[in-house]
This record gives C-alpha cells, sequence and structure tokens, in this order.
C-alpha cells in the first residue's frame, strides 16, 4: 500500500511506500489487503488523519469482501465510523450486475421484507442503465503528447449484492463510465472503463477528480518493476519467510530513500538522454534519482571502518553433517470454506 503524492502532467511516477505485507497461505488477497489498508488508515501519526482520504485500487478489490472491511459500518473507540473520512474507487469488471436504488415506499406500515435493492443495472445492457444523474466531460493527454476527450457519467446510489457479514444494501455508491475518444468521437479502446466510487463523502469527489485519482494508480505498477529491475525485489531467495518479509522492508525503505532525495540529486543524463524538466515539484524519475544518488551518500560518509584482509575462511569442520533442509507440504488455495496447512 502507498501513497500517491499530488502531482503535474509531466511529473515523474514517484509513490510513497507505506506498507508492504505478505498475503498469507490461509488468507486471500482482499482480505490481506483490507486488513493491511486498515492498519494504515487508522495510524493517527500519518498526516492525513482525520482528513477525507481516496483509497484506489483496481478489479480485484471491487469484491465485497474488500469494500465491505474499508469503506463499511466499522466504529473506532470514540464511537464514529472509520469508513467516515474514506473514499473508496475500484474498477469494476465490465460484464458485473448492479441495482439501481430501490423505490421509495409511501406507506411505513408494509408487510413482507424490505426492499433493500431496485432494477438490475447490467452493465453490458445499456438499456438497463437509464440516464445517468450527472455527465462530465475532460481531456486527458497520453504519455506521447496525444490528447483524448473523456466523457463521464455517472449513477448515484446504486447498489451490489452483499451477504450476512457485508451487508453491502447499506452502502451505496456511485457508478461511472469513462469513454475515452478521439478527435472523431470515436472510442480509442474497445470497451470502457466502470468505476466504483463508495464512501460517505464519495459526493465530495467530482467525477473528473476520480478519473484522475484512479489515472495515478498506475505509478504504482512502476513501482513493482522499478523495484525489481533497479533495486532486486524478487532477487533475494531464502526459504525463509521471516527473512523474505524483511527484505521487502528493505526495499520500500530504499525507495523511500531515493524519494527523499529526488528533489536533491544533480541530474546526470547519459549522453543519448535529454535533461528531464523537473516542473513545479523540482523532481527527478526513480532512475535518475538513483543514478545520482551516490553524490549524496558521498556527502554523507559513513561510520563504518575501512575493510581489512582477514585470511581465508577456515569452512566446514570435517565430518559436520549440517542435515537435510526441512520440507513443507505444498499450499494450494481451494474454495472457501477448506482448511489449509499454515506454512511455517
Amino acid at each position: 500500500m502507498a501513497c500517491l503524492p499530488e502531482k503535474g502532467e509531466k511529473s515523474p511516477p514517484w509513490i510513497v511506500p507505506l506498507s508492504v505485507r505478505r498475503v498469507r497461505s490461509e488468507e486471500t488477497k482482499n482480505e490481506a489487503g483490507a486488513k493491511q489498508a486498515k492498519g494504515v488508515l487508522s495510524a493517527k501519526k500519518l498526516p492525513f488523519s482525520g482528513k477525507l482520504k481516496v483509497l484506489v485500487g483496481d478489479s480485484d478489490y471491487s469484491a465485497r469482501t474488500f469494500l465491505g472491511e474499508t469503506c463499511g459500518d466499522e466504529t473506532d473507540e470514540a464511537g464514529k465510523k472509520k469508513s467516515d473520512d474514506l473514499v473508496g474507487i475500484v474498477r469494476s469488471a465490465g460484464n458485473r450486475t448492479f441495482y439501481h436504488a430501490p423505490p421509495e415506499i409511501a406507506s411505513k406500515k408494509s408487510v413482507g421484507h424490505p426492499i433493500w435493492y431496485g432494477e438490475p443495472f447490467r452493465l453490458p445492457d445499456e438499456e438497463t442503465w437509464g440516464e445517468p444523474d450527472e455527465e462530465e466531460w475532460t481531456v486527458w493527454t497520453t504519455h506521447r503528447g496525444k490528447k483524448r476527450t473523456v466523457r463521464l457519467r455517472g449513477w448515484h446510489n446504486t447498489r451490489m449484492r452483499g451477504a450476512k457479514e457485508y451487508p453491502m444494501h447499506e452502502y451505496p455508491f456511485t457508478l461511472i463510465r469513462a469513454d475515452v475518444l478521439d478527435k472523431k468521437g470515436k472510442p480509442v479502446f474497445k470497451r470502457p472503463m466502470w468505476l466504483i466510487v463508495m464512501g460517505k463523502r464519495r459526493e465530495e469527489v467530482s467525477l473528473v477528480e476520480v478519473w484522475e485519482a484512479y489515472g495515478q494508480r498506475v505509478d504504482l505498477e512502476h513501482y513493482f518493476r522499478f523495484g525489481k529491475q533497479k533495486l532486486l525485489l524478487n532477487a533475494y531467495q531464502t526459504p525463509d519467510v521471516e527473512h523474505e518479509e524483511n527484505w521487502g522492508q528493505i526495499v520500500q525503505l530504499a525507495y523511500i530513500l531515493l524519494w527523499l532525495a529526488s528533489g536533491l540529486v544533480e541530474d546526470m543524463p547519459r549522453p543519448w538522454e535529454k535533461s528531464e524538466p523537473r516542473g513545479k515539484e523540482g523532481v527527478v524519475s526513480p532512475g535518475r534519482t538513483q543514478r545520482g544518488f551516490g553524490g549524496i551518500i558521498s556527502q554523507c560518509g559513513t561510520p563504518a571502518k575501512a575493510p581489512k584482509p582477514r585470511g581465508y575462511s577456515p569452512g566446514r569442520a570435517k565430518g559436520e553433517k549440517p542435515g537435510t533442509r526441512k520440507r513443507h507440504p505444498v499450499i494450494k488455495k481451494g474454495k472457501k470454506g477448506k482448511k489449509l496447512p499454515v506454512a511455517a
């Protein structure tokens, strides 16, 4: 989980990693992500504590197991709902079915189960959508400098099916459809993008702000690519789970050091590269920062002593047998309710 700092149109794809957590064998990634998000957002020492927060996720986090945990009605010690200041923005698959708001009943003494859902809202079927409650237009500039027109339509107070532990009918959301159009008004992509905006203060975020917030989520993918190629994120191999988790945190701290130094390093482009414009933030890209980070380290110095030759290691004693490494069962995640062996 990471913080996405405010950026300009040509700003480098920086993020601020806040938490790195391994998905355990006995839990799903939605459950792990919900615990991770709740732990970070409940930290009162962070600068955004008590303020409006926007949580962005891809389509894997559009399930009720994640939205019900993060945007639900859980209260803190003071009796305040933890999700009052949180607005969740997640992408939805294009084949799902949601529901319009239920019709208002004039008499409160109606017999039978209360109506929780209205007419179906099938994303592939345009006839079930109805007229949007809100519509906005904006201009999107691609990485290659091409201007695209984006049409945003929003339907308020939409519902999704819930379960006993996740009463999703109590958590209405705004459903947004984004269509990217070219100069002739034709769709650029084959499929549109559907976004779910859930939270008590969701109406404080405009459709354009929702589009821009989700678009910045791509910077998180750049972190994984940069971490694997430049920071050895997935190069450390160990059978010890604790060591593996520690290595992930070490890479996280290394990236944060680069982010802090992004406005201090000297831009040193290669002979075939151009100097990067620092923009209003005054920072350069992660790759350029790592290239110039040695200049900052050389100024700071080190408390370590100079290395000295120690001779040859005696190695393993004659006759020593370390034994075979313990073999663990192969973990395969099955259906819900099936117990899995816990990895050591």
